[in-house]
């Protein structure tokens, strides 16, 4: 293909000819974080608040170490490991160390409940698990008492690292839990050489340099703040200062007492910060990432107003990292989410506009589950991402809705059957239906429909209540609506496009 025709020609600096480039080149991120590491291993390269600063010398040692101690206890190449912790350097640690063995990373939300944790580990079938809460911790060792849980210290014998960093591009590395509009979870499998292709385009693309230093303030289950934050920052030989989580004051004051450069957010924490006193320090930064929902037209007037941040906004989902990003280099489109990233083929489909990419870093597929992953594909190779959207006349593609109902919320993922079948065990309800109503701060609110049983009226507080244990908070409904009947068609498919 000719570099000039190339849609992802944009993303590359001055001077690079995009069919010189090879994503993969570097075969695994393990392999090229421990080439990193060797060529300066006295540079600073990760902080938290209980640890300080760690150096690149100081992370391969303690990964080897830590590798050693799951092969000790009789983790092997291909084994599932679930993390579920917040973010800190002994959790990046015991992470990273499950990759350089050969083991299969499975993040799962710290926010969920019992029963959400049975089925991933049913599921995924781990032989260890990461966990920084004793409550989940107990419900682990209930739901698999062969499982070794651990925190993530992890608190294992000593015992020799074997071999590390060896893995094919293709060998599986990590298993993101992902949901259609229908049915449970499943895995997406992500392969060594997707996760090195994600990091790579998103490093090549925003112009990552060894120099840069990120505040990540999002959580390490999810593929914004892992797949990107964390891996991109190590593949680039840059640094990160890790929060426990997210405050205005926080990021900033990370930002000024480390000298940060960059800063990669979810909508409601630009919400947040363009609301804060405090909002024009963030002008210190070089660039500002948004994305795992839509960035308001508003929003992005406010912070450029306020702060002089032109913020960057990408797209990007579970089964394939990053996609598209607005250029680092030219105008960013508030409401359009940019170009194809570095290696990524996009075109939209000709009868309904959905969004489909091919490239190294689309994943796999769904683990164990053959049929989901050929209807995921068409006969051509091409990921059907569910997303609808339009192409302007440079090729810049706008997002115009989800073919999956799915319910982004502060940048988390929400499935609204999964929350529709609790609400129905509600003794008050007859029928229900979840949507997502648009938010300024939030990107999308969780709205229930509530038929109500005869003569009963629920109330908002009566279904949060009820959802208490088994859904996640973030799931739970923020506005209600008391319906006589849930629109449907002749199918009896609920119509969820006139709920409004």
């Amino acid at each position: 293909m000719n570099a000039a025709s190339r849609a992802d020609a944009v993303h590359f600096p001055a001077g690079v000819d995009p069919d010189e480039v090879d994503l993969l080149g570097e075969v695994s991120l393990p392999a090229a974080w421990a080439r990193r590491w060797a060529a300066k291993p006295s540079t600073p390269t990760l902080w938290d608040a209980e640890t300080g600063w760690v150096s690149r010398g100081d992370l391969a040692r303690r990964t080897k170490a830590a590798a050693g101690r799951l092969f000790g206890a009789g983790l092997r190449k291909g084994d599932r490991v679930v993390f579920s912790a917040a973010a800190s350097v002994d959790l990046v640690v015991a992470h990273v160390a499950a990759l350089r063995l050969g083991l299969i990373a499975v993040p799962v939300n710290g926010a969920y409940q019992r029963a959400e944790l049975a089925h991933i580990v049913g599921d995924a079938d781990p032989r260890a698990a990461v966990v920084d809460d004793p409550e989940r911790a107990r419900w682990l060792a209930e739901l698999a008492p062969e499982m070794t849980v651990v925190s993530p210290r992890l608190d294992l014998d000593d015992a020799a690292a074997p071999s590390l960093d060896l893995m094919d591009s293709r060998d599986p590395a990590l298993l993101g839990y992902t949901s259609g509009t229908t049915g449970v979870p499943k895995g997406a499998v992500l392969t060594h050489g997707n996760l090195l292709a994600g990091a790579e385009s998103v490093r090549i693309a925003w112009r990552w340099e060894p120099e840069d230093r990120l505040v990540l303030a999002l959580p390490l289950f999810h593929m914004h703040g892992l797949g990107v934050g964390l891996h991109g920052t190590l593949l680039s030989g840059a640094s990160a200062v890790l929060l426990r989580g997210f405050s205005p004051d926080a990021v900033l004051d990370a930002a000024n007492a480390h000298d940060a450069t960059l800063f990669f957010g979810v909508p409601t924490m630009y919400a947040r910060l363009a609301q804060s006193p405090r909002v024009g320090e963030l002008s210190r930064l070089r660039l500002c990432v948004a994305g795992s929902a839509p960035l308001s037209a508003e929003l992005h007037r406010r912070l450029e107003e306020a702060a002089g941040v032109r913020a960057l906004e990408r797209y990007g989902m579970t089964e394939t990292i990053m996609l598209v990003s607005n250029p680092h280099d030219g105008e960013r489109r508030a409401g359009t989410v940019g170009f194809p990233l570095p290696g990524v083929e996009m075109r939209l489909a000709a009868d309904t506009g959905e969004v489909l990419v091919r490239g190294p870093n689309v994943f796999a597929g769904y683990w164990r589950r053959p049929e989901a992953t050929e209807e995921a594909f068409d006969d051509e190779g091409w990921f059907r991402t569910g997303d609808l959207g339009e192409l302007d006349e440079a090729g810049c593609l706008r997002l115009r809705g989800r073919a999956k109902e799915l319910v982004i919320s502060g940048g988390l993922n929400i499935y609204p059957r999964e929350v529709e079948d609790a609400l129905r065990t509600h003794p008050d309800v007859n029928d229900a239906a979840v949507t997502g109503t648009p938010d300024a701060q939030w990107g999308e609110i969780v709205t229930a429909w509530i038929v109500p049983a005869s003569g009963k009226s629920p109330q908002l507080d009566d279904m949060r209540s009820h959802l208490d244990g088994v859904c996640a908070d973030f799931k739970h409904p923020r506005r209600l609506h008391l319906v006589d009947e849930l629109p449907r068609n002749a199918l009896g498919k609920v119509q969820k496009h006139l709920l409004s």
